[in-house]
């Protein structure tokens, strides 16, 4: 007996559509996406020249064949490579995420959007250089934020409802999904090719969680997007010069995404695609820490000046509670040995400890020559964390979507101080007057890492003049950042 299996090809997945449709056709026209998109491209691309001080990210950046040099080719800020665009999008993606200091978006799937400007300025650049090569205008910073405006509504908006890590997949598979929407479009394709192309990043094996959790956590976590933005760019130049897609390749019955890598749900969605994302999205300005014990380390380094105050030390300490949401227990709730700065940013107990013990939390303090302090394991010791029902409602909330701590010091002697709760990170939207001239130091601090004075000097200038900014050939913005 035979069973007939149909062969017939449906009309592309809704999903796919819908995200070819917008890449295309949505004008965006918020000044308010624009703005925010601008202070996300300077604080993305200074979380990149900071990561360049660090060996561990840099041995991995370059050509893949050393010495190669492509001409018209894409150029890695803060660095002499000139690389192929796909190769330039890996360098771009590590090194933005290397810190875990970019943006961060949370609901329920995490992620870091601004980790789609790895393949988006590889691209833009690439493209810039080579129209002129050709005696054609460049692309315009403009079209970069707008991609940029895009790729982060594209992964935010699928974030959040549909959880990948409870799946067990990281969420760099939006970083691929969203870059090569965005990617595509800027490399003209058409609907039906951008369809293709996205269709690819879903039917790609997918990364695991696996190296973001104990016990195997460790520092692909920095590199992941990098990578997944990198295999974005493939992907469209491989529809580019006509390689097909699968029109169901999320719901083809046992075989598409949904049956095979998601439990046989379908994607849900709250809300059509806009600006949302990026106007909402959340800078990490004071602390290069996992973003849902941000507001834990405010509320620890208030701790420190007040035991200052008392006269205390950590070391009168009998016990440090932790009132927070259910996704802070689940990621970096974590006891035991940490054996890598990539382990350490995934662990709130060292990340409150430090600044408890030191008044900082600085990227270095992550590294072995701070973390083998012994004060810091017997504190973290110490640290206990429980949800807070409230907390977590408030964390799903759009319209709140708070990442709430609240920090309870008891003392050996019976005593305890008042608790310190901070609902809101200083990157919050809510906190956007008292955040932005912060980020905007940030950024002047990493300029003055790689550049002299002069160069900074233009920067800094360029890129906080929105109109001058948007109508800067890309070419020429990347330029200025060239060693």
């Amino acid at each position: 007996m035979s069973t007939h299996i149909s062969n017939i090809r449906t009309e592309p997945d809704r999903v796919l559509a819908d995200i070819a449709d917008y890449v295309l056709d949505y004008n965006i026209d918020s000044g308010l996406a624009f703005e925010t998109a601008r202070n996300c491209l300077i604080d993305t691309l200074g979380c990149g020249l900071e990561a360049l001080d660090y060996p561990a990210c840099t041995k991995l950046l370059g050509p893949i064949v050393p010495g190669t040099v492509v001409p018209h080719g894409a150029k890695v800020p803060g660095t002499q490579f000139q690389l192929d665009p796909i190769q330039a999008a890996f360098n771009i993606g590590a090194m933005i995420r290397w810190l875990d200091f970019n943006d961060t978006w949370l609901a329920a799937e995490w992620g870091h959007p601004s980790d789609n400007l790895g393949g988006i300025l590889a691209v833009a650049d690439w493209i810039s250089r080579n129209n002129v090569a050709k005696g054609r205008k460049p692309l315009l910073m403009k079209d970069v934020l707008r991609a940029m405006i895009k790729a982060h509504e594209i992964q935010g908006v699928l974030a959040l409802d549909n959880s990948f890590n409870r799946v067990g997949l990281d969420h760099v598979i939006l970083v691929k999904v969203a870059s090569t929407a965005v990617v595509a479009q800027m490399l003209g394709l058409t609907r039906d090719e951008i369809i293709d192309a996205v269709s690819l990043a879903f039917v790609d094996g997918q990364a695991l969680r696996t190296y973001r959790h104990a016990p195997n956590t460790g520092s692909r976590k920095s590199w992941a997007a990098g990578e997944a933005t990198s295999r974005a760019v493939r992907l469209a130049l491989m529809v580019q010069k006509g390689e097909m897609g699968y029109p169901s390749a999320l719901t083809a019955k046992t075989w598409g995404f949904y049956d095979v890598s998601f439990k046989g749900q379908a994607f849900s969605f709250q809300r059509p695609y806009g600006s949302y994302v990026m106007e909402h999205v959340l800078f990490k300005i004071s602390y290069p820490a996992e973003f849902h014990s941000q507001t834990a380390v405010e509320a620890a380094m208030r701790l420190h000046f007040e035991l200052k105050a008392r006269g205390k030390t950590v070391d009168d300490i009998a016990r440090v509670s932790i009132r927070t949401h259910e996704a802070c227990i689940r990621i970096i709730d974590k006891k035991g040995t940490l054996n890598n700065p990539a382990d350490r940013d995934h662990c709130i107990q060292y990340m409150v400890a430090v600044p408890l013990i030191f008044g900082r939390l600085t990227a270095a303090d992550y590294e072995d020559a701070v973390a083998f302090d012994p004060r810091i394991d017997t504190l973290r010791d110490k640290i206990v964390c429980h949800e807070d029902p409230a907390f977590t409602a408030d964390y799903h909330d759009p319209q709140k979507r708070s990442i709430a701590n609240g920090l309870t010091v008891e003392f050996t002697d019976g005593t305890m101080m008042e608790e310190i709760v901070v609902a809101y990170p200083i990157g919050h939207k809510r906190r956007r007057e008292e955040g932005i001239p912060l980020l905007e130091a940030k950024f002047r601090t990493n300029l003055a890492r790689r550049f002299p004075k002069k160069q900074q000097d233009a920067i800094y200038a360029l890129s906080l003049d929105q109109t001058r900014l948007e109508n800067t050939p890309v070419d020429e913005y990347v330029d200025l950042y060239v060693i």
